[in-house]
């Protein structure tokens, strides 16, 4: 990459190839967990485009290439952060850190507080990133979940 990826508002435009990237982020999770049937990889175009419909999550552009996305909603003063999706090529670079700082913008311009976000038990990369961020375990689930939280407001 010679420019960083310009990071901006998704869009129900951008389905297809948040689609695409989300298919292969989530393809070594899948392995992580033995599971091919993860929702990130089961989900259809239609459903994905359904839910960037008043989303506030963000695409990272290189070029004409989306390399990385994040979704996110808010619920009251809490932004739901989700499927944070980076190309595996693209991996590694910091784009996952910019991503949640967009959305987190995003959220707090909405009037969130408290951004809440969650992944398996075995995604140490993933946990590793949140706690870098500034996110703190807030729940463990029994079947390893591990949701995080983080004001917005610090």
């Amino acid at each position: 990459m010679a420019d960083s990826p310009t990071i901006r508002p998704i869009s129900t435009d951008d389905a297809g190839e948040v689609l695409t990237i989300q298919r292969a982020a989530f393809a070594s999770e899948a392995l992580i967990y033995g599971d091919p049937d993860m929702p990130p990889l089961t989900q259809t175009l239609e459903e994905l485009r359904a839910e960037l419909v008043e989303n506030l999550g963000c695409v990272a552009v290189d070029g004409h290439r989306i390399v990385g996305a994040v979704r996110a909603r808010r619920d009251a003063d809490l932004l739901l952060i989700g499927r944070l999706a980076i190309a595996p090529d693209q991996q590694g670079a910091g784009l996952g850190s910019a991503l949640l700082a967009a959305v987190e913008q995003r959220g707090r311009d909405e009037g969130a507080t408290t951004a809440e976000l969650f992944t398996g038990g075995l995604s140490e990369a993933n946990q590793r990133l949140y706690e870098r961020e500034g996110y703190h375990r807030s729940e463990e689930t029994a079947d390893g979940e591990i949701f995080y939280r983080k004001s917005l407001t610090d």
